[in-house]
């Protein structure tokens, strides 16, 4: 049986998926070595901001579903034993 030169072709396989995984690797560490990383400021105030959305849209849901709520027992009232 003839085999094609420079192994089996699952070697092969084996070979460039090792090969193309190195690359990526070296890829990524090379792509991160060039981000513009914030500043300690910028890192503050982005978390302050995302700490004040969340709580403003809890709120906004709590009020909404408090609202949501009275209007449905009007519409429909608790029914009595």
């Amino acid at each position: 049986m003839n085999k094609a030169p420079g192994g089996t072709p699952d070697a092969k396989k084996r070979a460039m998926s090792q090969m193309n995984a190195q690359d990526f690797v070296r890829g990524v560490w090379l792509e991160l070595r060039r981000v513009t990383w914030p500043t300690r400021e910028e890192w503050i105030s982005a978390t302050v901001l995302t700490v004040v959305l969340v709580v403003a849209i809890g709120l906004f849901t709590f009020g909404a579903d408090q609202l949501f709520g009275w209007i449905f027992s009007l519409v429909h009232p608790p029914v009595q034993p």
